[in-house]
């Protein structure tokens, strides 16, 4: 199932002067990108290795693939998204960066996943889960565990319902706007996604509060592989 576009706003970016400054300015911008791309990378930076190669998924305006591949050079960066409009933004964005991947298209819901090539140390998705139906959640959880290496790892951002935890009033308000667009969206409860991962082959290894009521979760694919 094809993720709906997230919101984004027309922006700028440092880049080189002439046509590339150009470009730059025209390319869609999230600002939530922005803000929480530096304590993903340093969440990142204390769970990752020096090297490796990264897939992410519903990579939206690129802005993320940018950042960390660019932080992290050692790391082999695959960026895809499910809205084809998309795919030369992101392309556009990482373009000179010799350690991400031309992006390719990819909806994370049709499993099994045809257009990407395992394995991976490394499945990354941001703020996705809580703007798509449940078989998104599915789908990323059996195809990053069937593209994962052994002890590969899968890191989710987002916010999260958590049973016998408060929900915080802006995400409470947040979640009733998004079952308000589509009923089939809203925040989804934690144990509910850790039961549907450990299905998987995945465990929760760990778990972490982010700025804005947002987690950061880390899964760790078992050698076994999917169950």
């Amino acid at each position: 199932m094809t993720r709906p576009p997230s919101p984004a706003t027309s922006g700028t970016r440092p880049a080189p002067g002439g046509e590339a400054a150009a470009e730059a300015r025209t390319l869609p911008h999230a600002p939530a990108a922005d803000r929480n791309k530096a304590p993903i990378l340093a969440a990142l930076q204390r769970c990752l290795g020096p090297t490796g190669r990264a897939l992410e998924a519903a990579a939206g305006t690129g802005q993320h693939a940018e950042y960390l591949a660019t932080a992290l050079p050692g790391w082999h960066w695959q960026p895809t998204e499910a809205d084809p409009a998309l795919l030369p933004v992101i392309a556009a964005r990482t373009a000179g960066l010799a350690n991400v991947a031309a992006p390719v298209r990819l909806d994370v819901a049709a499993l099994p996943w045809t257009t990407v090539q395992g394995p991976f140390d490394l499945v990354y998705a941001a703020n996705l889960l809580h703007i798509s139906p449940p078989e998104c959640s599915h789908g990323l959880l059996h195809g990053a565990s069937a593209v994962l290496a052994p002890a590969g790892l899968l890191v989710l951002y987002g916010p999260y319902r958590i049973a016998g935890e408060p929900l915080a009033e802006s995400n409470r308000l947040f979640d009733e706007s998004l079952r308000a667009r589509d009923p089939r969206w809203g925040l989804r409860l934690l144990e509910d996604i850790v039961a549907e991962a450990a299905q998987a082959g995945l465990r929760l290894e760990a778990r972490e509060a982010m700025p804005a009521n947002n987690q950061l979760l880390v899964f760790r694919r078992g050698d076994a592989g999917p169950a």
